[in-house]
């Protein structure tokens, strides 16, 4: 493969502009001999002559004509790319993709992922609604920028950028028989009652499905969903009770419409919202600063637990 040489190419460039090759050298302080050495050096590589002289002029043969506009092409190609680069840097352009793994994080976030979009009018974003397994996988393909999780199980290829505290707690209608014992629960306590669980495939399920296989009992749920929604109903209309992290209640917790409370379960008490990326894969700029912008505008990903890494 045949490398040309990107200073002769500068200085065919001048010769065509200044029609001399002394000119040329003047002009970008070069000696004239140089200018001549990369010049024969160039007409090695390709075969053909590059100047001809034409009284006191010089001027560009058919082969030199071709490799300026070569050189004009590339130059204008690396001011485009540079452009672009600024504009990311600066958040003028830009794609960000990033998968939200359990559907109530969509309730809790939604408000500041619409604040940065009206901050930067021209960011692309794509949101991908995941369960944990799913998310994980996305990341692992390179598919999306980051993926905001809970629960998530750690992966060798996966690291965590953001970590805060959210137990899993148990929700209930007010006045719900386990709201006026005033402590927090065992697990196994909640079989007594009505219950909803969600689907196994998310961050809340498979945390409810390793507190029954370390307790050696199994939940009869009365319900079964992938729908957070549906969960929030089935509990607010009084029907039964489930599990789901306090914040994402808050609203209905003000109007008096649920109550939250404890469990004494190891699991479920240090349950975690994550934010997970590609191990060793800088985010890009857009990406990063939609990070910083969660992290400042959600108490969801920001807590007296908060971990930066």
């Amino acid at each position: 493969m045949k490398f040309l040489n990107s200073k002769a190419l500068e200085y065919i460039n001048a010769i065509d502009r200044y029609h001399s090759l002394r000119k040329a050298a003047i002009k970008l302080n070069v000696d004239p001999s140089a200018v001549s050495r990369s010049l024969r050096a160039l007409e090695d590589v390709i075969g053909a002559s590059l100047i001809e002289r034409k009284g006191n002029a010089s001027h560009l043969t058919s082969a030199g004509k071709e490799l300026m506009t070569y050189y004009r092409k590339i130059q204008l190609m690396e001011s485009e790319v540079l452009s672009k680069i600024d504009d990311y840097r600066h958040l003028r352009a830009g794609e960000i993709k990033i998968a939200i793994g359990e559907g109530f994080i969509t309730d809790l976030i939604s408000p500041s992922l619409q604040s940065f979009l009206s901050r930067y009018p021209a960011i692309q974003l794509s949101v991908l609604s995941a369960g944990a397994k799913e998310a994980i996988q996305l990341i692992e393909d390179e598919q999306i920028d980051f993926a905001v999780t809970y629960a998530s199980s750690s992966h060798p290829s996966i690291e965590c950028l953001v970590e805060t505290l959210h137990p899993l707690d148990i929700i209930a209608p007010t006045k719900h028989p386990l709201t006026e014992l005033k402590r927090p629960i065992n697990v196994e306590e909640a079989s007594h009652y009505p219950l909803a669980l969600i689907d196994h495939s998310t961050g809340m399920g498979r945390l409810v499905l390793l507190a029954e296989e370390q307790g050696d009992f199994v939940f009869s749920p009365q319900l079964k969903t992938n729908s957070v929604a549906v969960l929030k109903s089935y509990v607010s209309s009084g029907t039964g009770i489930s599990f789901m992290p306090k914040l994402s209640v808050k609203s209905e917790i003000e109007q008096g419409l649920i109550e939250v409370i404890e469990t004494t379960h190891p699991i479920l008490s240090k349950a975690k919202a994550r934010v997970m990326a590609k191990k060793g894969r800088n985010l890009p700029p857009a990406a990063q600063a939609l990070l910083t912008h969660l992290k400042n505008s959600t108490q969801f990903l920001r807590n007296e637990n908060d971990k930066a890494l």
